[in-house]
């Protein structure tokens, strides 16, 4: 049945979207269902699906193997706690995260979202230093234009300028920051990048826990993708000054940068690794945070004599259950040249837009496609016009991007990217 008016007026009357107003709230799309690439709207319109439904659903929507995982599980029991109490759905996936992670990460946390999964990779990070006997150790270091999430202490470790969260500055912990690498993804290493990571480890080592980064790819701070040499040359400096890495891998977890992990690109592996997103296929909220067995029992060994977190729905079932299947569909199916062929014709197709006035910079990286404006675009102009062209591309900023599901084809990457350079076109007229 389609949403009538009067829902759609009680939505914009009661329900807070994300980042939204209650004085003047952004017109809504109401949908109907999904299924493959494409969200079919209440009026029957259909919109092939260029975010993934924010980076998650790489198999695509209502996948036959997906939704049967969660129908057999959910027969067994939908949720347990995870207070003495395991199940085979978090054992197996536990199995198959420390299988396909970067190498040494082997203790596994399972959260409920990934703003959670930065926070409990931030504990332990501190609750690690404490155990051993140095508790000023205590803050984090990160880097400009970057996104760890909403809750208070991932906001911390957001840029306290250029990002979402500058209002509630006065109120968060203080930690350090760093520029941006600004040696980009595919260049050599300039001279002096590395730098300012050096100067603040060297002065500040004796007060950071860990330097928190989103390894090659900054996700909502920019869509910026800076060098793996970069990142290699930041994981000796950790070590060198005793300071811990955490990579934020819940945007590129899983594929979406070309490699499974991002971290892949450099060759290295954090301490601590947060994951979510794409973890169960886009289906619903799960997020882990990884680390390595001398971090796991050095923490246990501290004074608390375990691990101070856990959430209600630590290790849902059904989560667990639908991840578990996701990545087995992950692992059995090519990603790989799945993503090149995306990136390939992302590359290929958006280019045109470079070309635009408006249009200040165009590129691509694994299954990620970002056009950048000169100016940021207003979302209640844009938005309909690219419900008008049939796809579903959501901007922030001055950034248009998309991040497809990974089965998306030829024919429907072609139409997304041209809809992206005719809206943009038109906008410049």
């Amino acid at each position: 049945m389609p949403i009538s008016e009067q829902q759609l007026a009680f939505d914009q009357q009661h329900i807070w979207h994300p980042y939204s107003s209650m004085i003047n709230p952004p017109p809504m799309t109401p949908v109907d269902s999904a299924s493959g690439v494409r969200i079919r709207l209440s009026d029957g319109r259909e919109l092939i699906d260029g975010m993934a439904s924010w980076w998650s659903a790489i198999h695509g929507y209502n996948h036959p193997r997906l939704n049967a995982a969660a129908h057999g599980q959910i027969d067994k029991m939908a949720h347990v706690m995870f207070g003495g109490i395991t199940h085979e759905p978090a054992i197996e996936l536990a199995k198959k995260l420390v299988a396909m992670t970067p190498e040494g990460l082997d203790r596994v946390f399972l959260a409920d979202s990934g703003s959670v999964s930065a926070e409990v990779s931030m504990k332990m990070a501190i609750q690690y230093w404490h155990a051993r006997g140095k508790p000023g150790k205590h803050k984090m270091l990160a880097l400009r234009n970057g996104y760890h999430g909403d809750t208070f202490g991932a906001m911390s470790v957001c840029d306290p300028v250029t990002g979402m969260h500058e209002l509630f500055s006065g109120v968060l912990a203080q930690q350090f920051f760093i520029p941006r690498p600004e040696t980009r993804f595919g260049e050599a290493l300039r001279d002096g990048d590395l730098d300012a990571l050096e100067q603040t480890l060297a002065e500040h080592g004796d007060e950071i826990a860990a330097l928190i980064l989103e390894p090659v790819v900054q996700g909502a701070g920019g869509m910026y993708f800076y060098s793996p040499e970069w990142l290699k040359g930041a994981r000796t400096l950790c070590d060198r000054y005793e300071v811990l890495m955490i990579a934020d891998e819940i945007a590129t977890g899983f594929g979406r940068s070309g490699e499974l992990f991002a971290c892949n690109h450099a060759g290295i592996s954090p301490d601590i690794l947060c994951l979510g997103k794409a973890l169960t296929g886009g289906y619903m909220t799960l997020a882990a945070t990884l680390t390595t067995a001398h971090i796991g029992e050095t923490i246990s060994k501290g004074g608390a004599g375990c691990f101070m977190h856990g959430p209600t729905f630590m290790g849902n079932p059904l989560a667990c259950a639908v991840a578990n299947e996701s990545l087995a569909l992950l692992q059995e199916q090519d990603w790989q040249s799945q993503v090149r062929r995306i990136e390939q014709q992302l590359k290929e197709k958006l280019t045109p837009a470079a070309k635009l006035n408006n249009v200040a910079d165009v590129r691509a990286l694994g299954a990620i496609g970002v056009v950048e404006l000169h100016e940021p675009v207003s979302l209640a102009e844009i938005q309909p016009r690219f419900v008008e062209a049939g796809v579903w591309v959501r901007p922030f900023g001055k950034l248009v991007y998309v991040m497809p599901p990974y089965v998306m084809s030829d024919e429907d990457l072609t139409s997304l990217c041209g809809a992206i350079v005719k809206v943009l076109s038109d906008l410049c007229e």
